[in-house]
Formats: structure tokens, C-alpha cells, sequence
């Protein structure tokens, strides 16, 4: 029997993708037959060439061999409050104009996806819009694929707007590969933010060295001043002292105040929480979008 959430007054249709028998009989539409080979090769290059706009390259690649009308990736978050959304941190196609948006988990098609860890067939109409305070086309035809990476899990989603049905069972198959390949691009982009975290470490390190060497000179000449102060009492010894006296000052100031960064870094605690290093990653990829578009 096919696991159904369907009600007039919410707006949503949703039912289990391959418990669906309408959905197995749809006939297959003409699409690249090497279109998942590509897809696939393209995002694999991306992740190679350490590539920020993976992400956005795949939300891209499910419009362009899905036929989607848009296409993007929520992630699961817990508000500071302890409650539970999405966000959309990358989209492609008509809903871009919400990245970075929330709906709330437990009202979310989302949210049902990952908690039946099953693909979900799924259409949108004007009532829940109207709940989430959103003007929106009504989503004719849809499919949510769940995804997680060590404890980060979010979904992939591709709807369309004019065509019912408008996914067939190749359709599903290539959106649940690029769902894998989401999770890989999570732990590619957790993997490149702790090796630049580590590069900033030892960078901060290496300075750190270079000033307590810079201190010890200063340090012998304050101590020879003080000593030769103490002897004669010349009043330009003690100058000399307590010029080299403000030049350790400065130096230990900086010193600490590296130390301080690089302790603050190395924290456990310190750690940016995924949503911090997937939207940092987006953002540099949109900033490159429109560079590039202003150049073109």
C-alpha cells in the first residue's frame, strides 16, 4: 500500500515514490540516455578541482537532465531556540529567489521525507504557500530524495510547474544519484574547511615562532640596559631600558593575541556548525556567478 499524506486544506500531496504504481507506469520521456553518466563525470571533476560551486552545480545538473523547472538542496538545522527547519542553501531554476530560506520541519515535505527515509512524490498547491506567507506557482509535479552525511541530513528536490506528470522512473534514478552525490559534497566541503582551519593554525603557529625570537633580542638588550642602569646610574641607560622595555610590550601583545586566534581555532567548540560552512561555501559561488555575469 502506497504511503500517502494528501489533504486539501494543507496544499500537499505527498506519497512514497516507489510505493507509487502511477508513478512506475509513467512512460519514460525523451531525455539524454547518457545524461546520468554526464551529470555524474561533471560534478566528479568539480570535487576533484576542489571547486566551491559543487553544490550549485548540482542543483544545476537535475534541471538540465531532469527537465525540472527548479531544483535545489534543503538542509536540516536546530534554530538557537531548539527548534528544527530547513533551508534551501542552494537552488536552481524558478525558486532561486528563496535561497537561504526556512520552512519549518514539521511542516515541510521535507521533514516527512526524512522521517520515512524514503523518495517522495509530491505536489504543492496555494494553501500552504498561503501558510508560509510566500507567493509561489504551485508545484504540479515533484520528487524529494533524502540525503545525509555523519549526522547532516537535508533532502534533494526537483519540481516542475507546468507539466503533470513531468518525471518518469529514469528521472528518479538520476536525481537519486545526484542525492548520493550530495552527501559526498557535504564531506568534500567539511574536508577543504578543516584543512584551511589547519592552514590558518600553523600560518598563526609560524608567526608565533618568528615573534618570540624577535622578543628574546630586545629582551638581552633590556637586560644589559638594566643592569649597566643599576652600575652607573645613567639616566640614558634607564631610556635605553624602557625603549626596549615597550618594544617587548608590543611584541607580547601581538604574540598573544595570535595565541589567542590559533587556541580559539583548535576549540572543539570552536567548530562553524554545518549550515556556517555549506552557506560560506555558497556564497563564494554566487560572488563568482556574478563576477562572471558582469563580465559576460
Amino acid at each position: 500500500m502506497t504511503t500517502a499524506t494528501s489533504t486539501t486544506e494543507s496544499g500537499m500531496d505527498l506519497r512514497n515514490l516507489l510505493e507509487d504504481r502511477g508513478f512506475a507506469r509513467r512512460r519514460s520521456r525523451l531525455r539524454d540516455p547518457h545524461a546520468e553518466v554526464k551529470a555524474l563525470r561533471q560534478l566528479a571533476f568539480a570535487l576533484a578541482t576542489g571547486k566551491d560551486s559543487v553544490i550549485q552545480e548540482l542543483v544545476d545538473a537535475a534541471i538540465s537532465y531532469c527537465g525540472a523547472d527548479s531544483a535545489g538542496i534543503s538542509l536540516l538545522e536546530t534554530t538557537p531556540s531548539g527548534q528544527q527547519r530547513f533551508r534551501w542553501i542552494s537552488i536552481a531554476g524558478s525558486f532561486s529567489k528563496y535561497l537561504q530560506g526556512t520552512t519549518p520541519r514539521n511542516y515541510s515535505p521535507c521533514g516527512t521525507t526524512l522521517d520515512r527515509n524514503a523518495p517522495q512524490l509530491y505536489r504543492v498547491t496555494q494553501p500552504y504557500y498561503k501558510f508560509l506567507g510566500v507567493q509561489a506557482d504551485d508545484i504540479t509535479d515533484g520528487m524529494l530524495i533524502p540525503w545525509g552525511y555523519e549526522g547532516v541530513r537535508g533532502t534533494l528536490w526537483a519540481v516542475s510547474h507546468r507539466q503533470r506528470p513531468a518525471f518518469c522512473m529514469k528521472d528518479y534514478r538520476l536525481l537519486s544519484s545526484l542525492a548520493d552525490f550530495a552527501a559526498l559534497a557535504v564531506q568534500h566541503i567539511y574536508l577543504q574547511d578543516s584543512q584551511r582551519r589547519k592552514e590558518t593554525i600553523a600560518a598563526s603557529s609560524a608567526i608565533a615562532n618568528q615573534l618570540a625570537h624577535q622578543i628574546n633580542n630586545p629582551l638581552q638588550s633590556l637586560t644589559n640596559a638594566l643592569y649597566l642602569a643599576q652600575q652607573g646610574g645613567n639616566v640614558e641607560y634607564v631610556r635605553q631600558a624602557s625603549d626596549e622595555l615597550r618594544q617587548v610590550t608590543d611584541l607580547v601583545r601581538r604574540l598573544l593575541k595570535i595565541s589567542s586566534s590559533s587556541l580559539l581555532e583548535s576549540s572543539p567548540d570552536s567548530a562553524p556548525d554545518p549550515l556556517q560552512i555549506l552557506s560560506a561555501s555558497t556564497a563564494r559561488t554566487r560572488r563568482k556567478y556574478r563576477a562572471h555575469a558582469a563580465v559576460a
